[in-house]
């Protein structure tokens, strides 16, 4: 292929390429498909494998030039890129400057020009010299001795009162039936039989539960309340209404001993099995947190030490998808406190600034990734895909099937493996030291920097 190649423009990480490709060339590879076509067809009034190329060229000589034409196009491009050493930053873009349509009918040369934005050329900072600083809390067995308490707490029966009072308290289990009524008029779904309510659950509309604390089987209570305004159900919505309530039972809670009978009830074989899975998940909670801000003290020095020209239309989709949040934010009333009185001009000043840290920060960690030759594997990538899959029950394997058809999907679970990776990398190479500090110390909110 004659290809004329002719770079038109190269500011910055932007590049144009002018490219030609001779009408000839174009006549050429059409013959060579026509010919390879033609023993094929089986077209009336021929014999198999008889079909005259004019025959071809005169029915289906635009399709296959069509054919041609992308293919050409696709190999062109590539020649650009592996000639000049490319590395694109995106999707090239590519601006016919012939006809096309007279392209199609052969004849006239094909002429393109092909915009690239390329990756920066920066050396990254070596994670050997990097210092860090990785905050860390031991749980002692009191905070095991807590949650098995709380599990204890949460696996509580409840059993009918007794004694001289039997009136309910607030965290008592009510047997009842009931009847809602609006304007006297009886409504779908406020009607119910042998109904279990935890007095102060909330499981019920503000202001039923309150109304029932102290009264006794046999009662029968009418229970007069509001719907709130944004109920889901928007024929009940901001309506009055009034509910007969008739108590048939008063439960205590009865909270479950810390045994091995708890245990076995929870699927572990005793107590010390039960406060060894406990232990566990704790440590890892500890863990994750301790490398959460262990991640983010490393973004804001690989921030800090970094300083390249980014491609303009990288930052751009990044501004695009932040933009996007916060004009859905706005549009609900869920911008931030500081955020709430700054004008659209300045909001928009300071996330350009945050898409060009994200983007910044995204090169660093796939330069460095690059370097050391980070790949994430098919199978990684399918674990990954079966986890997310088993998040959504029952149609776990029509999600997984998903997943496995569609590439942009694939994407979005290879990038954060992708991450995880590459600072994982980093962590074993850089000098950590372990700072112990306080269990609010470690949970605390931080205030999020810019970026994040």
């Amino acid at each position: 292929m004659s290809l004329q190649i002719v770079e038109k423009s190269g500011e910055g990480l932007s590049r144009v390429y002018g490219v030609t490709v001779p009408a000839g060339d174009l006549a050429e590879k059409l013959e060579v498909r026509i010919a390879e076509l033609a023993p094929k067809m089986q077209v009336k009034g021929f014999r198999p494998g008889k079909v005259p190329a004019a025959h071809v060229r005169r029915v289906h000589g635009k399709a296959l030039m069509s054919e041609v034409l992308q293919e050409t196009i696709d190999e062109s491009s590539q020649k650009v890129l592996a000639d000049n050493n490319l590395r694109p930053a995106g999707q090239p873009e590519l601006n016919p400057t012939s006809d096309i349509e007279k392209v199609l009918n052969g004849g006239v040369d094909l002429s393109y020009d092909l915009s690239v934005e390329v990756m920066p050329d920066f050396d990254p900072v070596d994670p050997k010299t990097l210092s860090l600083s990785r905050p860390v809390f031991t749980p002692g067995e009191d905070e095991v001795d807590e949650a098995v308490a709380e599990l204890a707490k949460q696996a509580r029966t409840f059993a009918p009162r007794t004694g001289k009072s039997q009136k309910a308290k607030d965290g008592d289990q009510l047997l009842i039936d009931f009847l809602g009524r609006i304007d006297g008029e009886a409504f779908e779904g406020g009607a119910a039989e042998d109904a279990e309510l935890t007095l102060g659950s909330g499981q019920f509309i503000p202001g039923f539960e309150e109304q029932l604390v102290g009264a006794k089987p046999g009662d029968e209570i009418v229970v007069k309340v509001t719907f709130p305004e944004e109920y889901q159900a928007a024929h009940l919505a901001g309506k009055a209404a009034e509910f007969t309530v008739n108590v048939k039972e008063v439960r205590a809670p009865q909270d479950a001993e810390a045994n091995d009978e708890l245990a076995q009830r929870l699927g572990l074989s005793d107590l010390a099995g039960l406060k060894d899975a406990l232990r566990s998940n704790i440590e890892q909670r500890y863990t994750a947190s301790s490398r959460f801000k262990l991640k983010r003290a490393l973004l804001d020095i690989l921030d800090e030490k970094h300083d390249f020209a980014l491609p303009p239309k990288m930052v751009d989709a990044e501004f695009a998808g932040i933009w996007q949040q916060v004009e859905q934010d706005k549009a609900r009333g869920g911008l931030p406190e500081e955020d709430a009185g700054k004008s659209d001009e300045q909001l928009q000043t300071e996330y350009r600034k945050i898409a060009e840290r994200r983007v910044r920060l995204g090169l660093v960690l796939a330069e460095i990734g690059r370097k050391n030759e980070i790949q994430v594997s098919d199978q990684e990538l399918t674990d990954a895909i079966r986890r997310e899959a088993m998040q959504y029950g029952q149609q776990a394997q029509q999600v997984f099937d998903m997943y496995r058809q569609r590439p942009d999907l694939q994407a979005s679970l290879r990038a954060p493996l992708y991450e995880d990776k590459v600072v994982d990398l980093i962590f074993n190479q850089a000098k950590i030291e372990d700072k112990a500090v306080s269990k609010d110390e470690l949970l605390a909110d931080d205030e999020v920097p810019e970026g994040y």
